[in-house]
């Protein structure tokens, strides 16, 4: 192939798509370009920014999750003995806090005959509602709980 084949072939369509990708981007002056870039920066961010963790809102829990979040801000009662208790984050997936920093709560499961792997745990020390993360799998990982 000649060189100025292989340009007309190869380097062409490329330098195309970088300037029609440079006009995609808005100029300073575009105010629509501007509206736009303020939008996507006001979006809801998909994770937490302090944990790393993606977020669930609390209407996405299952129903016994949501049901559980309403108990732990109400203050209870739990109908698990060990609600409340200790969580103690050896797995490291939380943002570290000191000893007895969480608490866990347990989420039901449908036809379990125990407490089943789902859990919300709670920062101890913030009010219920403000730091709270949703395990479905024992801990193996969450997902915080949007305030």
């Amino acid at each position: 192939m000649s060189p100025r084949r292989f340009l007309s072939r190869v380097l062409c369509p490329a330098l195309l798509l970088g300037v029609l990708a440079a006009c995609d981007t808005p100029s300073s002056g575009d105010r629509a370009g501007q509206a736009q870039t303020r939008t996507s920066t006001t979006a809801r961010a998909t994770r937490d920014p302090h944990s790393g963790l993606p977020f669930i809102a609390a209407a996405d829990l299952p129903p016994e999750g949501q049901r559980t979040l309403r108990l732990i801000r109400a203050g209870g009662p739990f109908p698990y003995r060990k609600d409340g208790s200790t969580f103690g984050n050896r797995e490291g997936i939380l943002p570290r806090r000191s000893s007895g920093g969480y608490r866990e709560y347990t989420v039901p499961t449908p036809g379990e005959g125990d407490r089943g792997a789902r859990r919300i745990v709670c920062a101890a020390v913030s009010p219920p509602d403000a730091e709270c993360y949703y395990s479905a799998d024992h801990y193996a990982s969450f997902r915080r709980i949007r305030p």
